[in-house]
């Protein structure tokens, strides 16, 4: 089992930017860290696995939607201390833009809510420092 929470060593993680019809696709997160906010689709890159056959499992599992790769965004740190300055969560983070192939949006254990946002819907969501990041990155969202 993974230890997300007080982790040895940081963990990779991907994230995926998938515009439609000038919407994208984000996710409400179930688990800590970030729970209950708006995220991209993605997860943990797992052990022996490319980062790229990562991002479209993830995004197949959370969202239902295959997926294909067109480029790496930014890499991102999402390092999160506790009230005593201890390392509570620690992720590297890979931002994808990804073009959707196939599938149909869908919830999963993981992420329960799913939804199409456009710029103006971004503007006062709750969402995780990262994807607000990469949604700059992207000249999705600005300032």
């Amino acid at each position: 089992m993974i230890k997300r929470e007080y982790p040895d060593n940081p963990m990779v993680g991907v994230g995926a930017f998938i515009e439609k019809n000038g919407s994208v696709l984000l996710v409400k997160r179930e688990h800590e860290p970030g729970k209950g906010k708006w995220s991209l689709p993605g997860g943990l890159v797992n052990l022996g696995e490319k980062i790229r056959d990562a991002i479209k499992r993830e995004v197949e599992e959370e969202v239902g939607l295959k997926v294909d790769v067109v480029n790496i965004v930014d890499v991102f740190d999402s390092i999160e201390y506790d009230d005593k300055g201890r390392v509570r969560f620690h992720y590297v983070i890979i931002g994808f833009m990804v073009k959707a192939i196939g599938g149909e949006v869908r919830g999963s254990e993981e992420a329960s809510q799913v939804k199409w946002f456009n710029v103006e819907e971004l503007k006062n969501l709750e969402m995780t420092s990262t994807t607000r990041k990469l949604l700059k990155e992207v000249n999705f969202l600005k300032d």
